[in-house]
């Protein structure tokens, strides 16, 4: 048997689930589910929002400023329907909420979204004016949060097989 790392709530493994053939995701276009594939756009739009701002600040030019409010709309609007995708695999496949994965991928995930929206305020009425320091920081933030909840969110796919081809059981093994 292979041994495999179990440091709750960072790794949480169970020798079971490497063997079980996984759950399906609930939202999937012939079989392929839709959350990993769309959880790309608001990945690249808020943590492209955190070079955009830094590029903004090293040369002051107003491009930059326009470019992370545009990023960062973008990337709430797609963070909302990866969101919805997401929803219904948290809500419908019970695995996923038996694993500290699962939860922390949520949260961070919904106060990635709330950080984006309060970054956005921010930004509304001025572009460039609240991206130093405020906006900036931010970013740096929503940049750190996704990393986080995007090691989360594999270790759902990868370690407890959910949104994989498998006819798995919708609970632990």
């Amino acid at each position: 048997m292979t041994r495999t790392p179990n440091i709750p709530p960072i790794i949480e493994s169970d020798e079971k689930e490497y063997r079980d053939t996984g759950v399906p995701s609930t939202v999937a276009i012939a079989g392929h589910p839709l959350h990993p594939l769309i959880v790309t756009f608001p990945i690249a739009f808020l943590t492209g929002t955190l070079a955009t701002d830094l590029v903004y600040w090293y040369t002051g030019d107003f491009f930059w400023a326009r470019a992370s409010f545009w990023l960062i709309i973008g990337g709430f609007v797609t963070g909302l329907l990866a969101a919805v995708t997401g929803l219904s695999d948290f809500l419908k496949i019970t695995r996923v909420r038996q694993h500290s994965a699962g939860w922390i991928h949520l949260i961070g995930n919904v106060v990635a979204l709330l950080l984006s929206l309060f970054n956005l305020g921010l930004r509304w009425s001025d572009r460039a004016e609240a991206i130093l320091p405020a906006g900036l920081i931010v970013s740096l933030i929503v940049a750190v949060v996704l990393g986080i909840t995007g090691w989360y969110g594999a270790e759902l796919v990868y370690r407890h097989k959910v949104a994989v081809i498998g006819y798995g059981p919708n609970e632990r093994p």
